[in-house]
């Protein structure tokens, strides 16, 4: 967990699809798996929230419309249970062609081009669905596609990834509370090695690291959530 929660936060996302991989890997059970990787992804986008903020990197113009779009739509995807073996696999090959795409020709910094409303307030509806039914806090998806867009700096996206990952994991596992009517008791073993990966990956991430690097290591987190999308 420690491992994940580093590597994740370095890129201003939670780490919930490695989560996912590592509980699955162990035979935890897919009830405590969801509700546990969303409870560790608020924990860790709380954390890189506040370093990549504090650093001055976050912008609220980019991030408001998608995350009051978002919202309402990752509460329905926590409380749903859709996603078939057919929507894993294409949602997996996308996110591993963005993993290709970041490894071997990362796009490179460029004036900022922000979304229009319309296209803010349809990305985080569809984002926000995307999260909850996966059990992510929907960065995973956000980053790559405002980074290809130019929808401004590297460090910035990730900024707006992180706390949107935070709204949206907060609105998912209260769906996915209040539809199985149980919490994860095995989150306090595993939060303490969240929360000091967190801490390390995010300053690295904000202060430290230049853009290329975090491009290089977004690449390197998409392929694993790929994998274990296609593979899990």
């Amino acid at each position: 967990m420690f491992v994940v929660a580093f590597l994740y936060s370095c890129v201003g996302h939670a780490g919930a699809s490695g989560y996912i991989a590592a509980m699955t890997l162990f035979g935890l059970a897919p009830a405590v798996v969801k509700p546990t990787a969303l409870a560790l992804n608020i924990i860790v986008a709380t954390i890189a929230s506040w370093q990549f903020r504090r650093a001055g990197h976050f912008s609220w113009r980019l991030f408001w419309p998608l995350a009051l779009s978002s919202v309402p739509f990752a509460f329905l995807g926590g409380w749903l249970d859709l996603p078939t073996r057919a929507f894993k696999i294409v949602v997996g090959l996308v996110l591993l062609s963005s993993a290709a795409r970041f490894l071997l020709d990362p796009p490179a910094e460029s004036a900022a081009k922000p979304p229009t409303l319309p296209v803010s307030f349809g990305v985080g509806a569809g984002l926000g669905l995307l999260s909850g039914l996966t059990g992510t806090g929907g960065g995973i998806f956000l980053t790559p596609l405002g980074i290809f867009l130019r929808w401004d700096g590297t460090k910035t996206i990730a900024a707006v990834s992180a706390v949107f990952i935070l709204v949206n994991s907060g609105a998912g596992l209260i769906g996915n509370v209040l539809k199985t009517r149980s919490f994860p008791g095995v989150l306090p073993n595993l939060a303490a090695a969240a929360v000091a990966g967190g801490l390390a990956g995010s300053y690295l991430g904000s202060s430290r690291l230049p853009p290329k690097a975090i491009k290089r290591l977004l690449a390197v987190v998409l392929a694993i959530a790929g994998f274990k999308l296609i593979f899990a």
